[in-house]
């Protein structure tokens, strides 16, 4: 636009001279009729450029180039991975800093079916050992799982990386910044990532550790009312309900929790809210269950209850302390959490907190509050109970707790006993021991009983300085005292 009007400050300053030839006698009319017309029609011409480029809406142009950089980053992916799958080829580097002299970095291959295999070219050997284990009955249901985890700071990047770590199907990244070196102190980026957006960065690491996961990276600000509209819709599926299965808030700030909190509750999308304290020594997880459990609104922060504008308490060369540790510690926290909730093992948290100063992990449940001041929340309250009260959810519900008993009252069974273990009853007579109770039981190779089978003869009794003794138990428990001096 600058530039538009710098040449029609020019053109002007050409009429100018023209006028003035054409009243200089010693010109000839035709050159200056020639000249005057040519003047003209750059003038016309400019002044379109000027008018087109002065139409141009800003915003527009700002999302055209955002998913612009969406599609760029998609092909990027796509080709890393047929390169990956047809020649184990490197993923592409990000220019700048990288020379020639750079050795390429070791990539590894896609694999079709996770294994319980122990071999040192299995990368889910030691997480399939968990379903052999019996923590998990079924952990290859990871890779049908889709996480979205929204902003890529000190946590939300480390949570990334545990998932594509973990083999999550698919992992959605949200994030509006770009990698500086303030961001060093943290886990996960690097320096010569610095300038590139965080949620870019984080694909092309992501993307060499763990190639099987497929990773969607968004850059937006969620908190505007464009921003809201676009993060819902990557959310939804064709469908027109979520096509994820959890979300991860780990964002910094109100704004973005409140737009989380909105449309997790419009969708009915189950998600969990993580934080870190500003002097970095505390942090805290969540799970948020529309119309379950208390969402974000129904008890806000002590500073927005206050009616205080948090914005209005940062202040200028002042920044938020920050610790790898307490962010890869909630970090771990909140994974697990996630891990407990998608493979249902476990106790899934409802509130989680931390404090590194006393080591101090203080769980609490927060029931929904049913003067939330969202209306979507009460609604959904209301449909809940009346969910819970119906007939068929009684039902369940009793289904449920029969079965819970009579897995309490199995006996742990292992598939391989070579000892011959068993576990009884404290009431039924002892099978392993005692005087006339080893007839007739099998014992493995190299094991014995104690005691003979008929009991101990009054010989060896004897011999051993074994006998009876005429005091009762209080008169030895005396004697004992008086040797203890009391």
């Amino acid at each position: 636009r600058l530039l538009c009007t710098q040449r029609l400050q020019s053109l002007h300053l050409i009429d100018q001279c023209i006028l003035g030839a054409m009243a200089d006698p010693s010109v000839s009319s035709p050159a200056v009729g020639s000249s005057v017309s040519r003047a003209k029609e750059l003038t016309s011409e400019l002044r379109r450029l000027q008018d087109s480029v002065e139409s141009l809406d800003a915003n527009l142009l700002q999302e055209n180039v955002l998913k612009l950089q969406e599609q760029v980053s998609r092909i990027t992916q796509k080709l890393t991975d047929t390169l990956n799958r047809v020649g184990g080829a490197p993923a592409p580097q990000a220019s700048g800093n990288s020379t020639s002299s750079a050795q390429p970095a070791p990539s590894r291959h896609k694999v079709d079916k996770m294994s319980a295999e122990v071999v040192d070219s299995n990368p889910y050997s030691r997480l399939m050992a968990l379903q052999r284990m019996g923590i998990v009955k079924d952990y290859e249901r990871i890779r049908h799982k889709t996480v979205a985890v929204v902003g890529m700071g000190g946590v939300g990047s480390v949570a990334a990386e545990m998932l594509t770590r973990c083999g999550v199907g698919r992992l959605l990244m949200y994030d509006y910044d770009k990698v500086e070196l303030a961001n060093m102190n943290r886990l996960f980026f690097r320096p010569e990532q610095c300038g590139m957006t965080k949620t870019d960065a984080a694909a092309q690491t992501l993307s060499g550790i763990n190639p099987d996961v497929a990773l969607e990276s968004y850059t937006m600000n969620i908190t505007t009312v464009e921003g809201f509209e676009r993060f819902k819709s990557t959310l939804v599926g064709p469908d027109g309900s979520s096509r994820v299965d959890l979300v991860l808030s780990c964002v910094d700030n109100y704004e973005a929790r409140i737009t989380i909190n909105q449309v997790c509750l419009e969708l009915q999308q189950t998600w969990m809210e993580s934080g870190v304290s500003e002097d970095a020594v505390s942090g805290h997880i969540q799970l948020i269950v529309p119309g379950e459990t208390a969402c974000f609104q129904c008890v806000p922060p002590l500073v927005v209850a206050s009616g205080i504008d948090e914005r209005t308490l940062k202040r200028e060369g002042v920044c938020a302390a920050s610790l790898p540790t307490t962010m890869g510690i909630v970090a771990g926290l909140l994974v697990q959490n996630a891990l407990k909730y998608l493979l249902e093992f476990g106790v899934v948290s409802k509130y989680l907190g931390y404090n590194s100063l006393k080591d101090f992990f203080p769980t609490m449940d927060i029931k929904p509050n049913t003067a939330c001041v969202n209306p979507k929340c009460v609604h959904l309250q209301a449909q809940h109970i009346e969910k819970m009260n119906s007939p068929e959810a009684r039902a369940a519900a009793a289904a449920a707790a029969e079965e819970a008993a009579k897995a309490a009252a199995e006996v742990p069974v292992h598939e391989d006993n070579e000892w011959g273990i068993e576990v009884v009853a404290d009431d039924s007579p002892s099978q392993a021991g005692g005087s006339g109770s080893a007839a007739g039981v099998q014992l493995a190779e190299g094991l014995q009983f104690a005691m003979p089978e008929q009991g101990v003869d009054e010989a060896t009794l004897k011999a051993e300085g074994i006998g009876k003794v005429e005091e009762g138990v209080d008169d030895l428990m005396a004697q004992l005292a008086a040797l203890s001096g009391k």
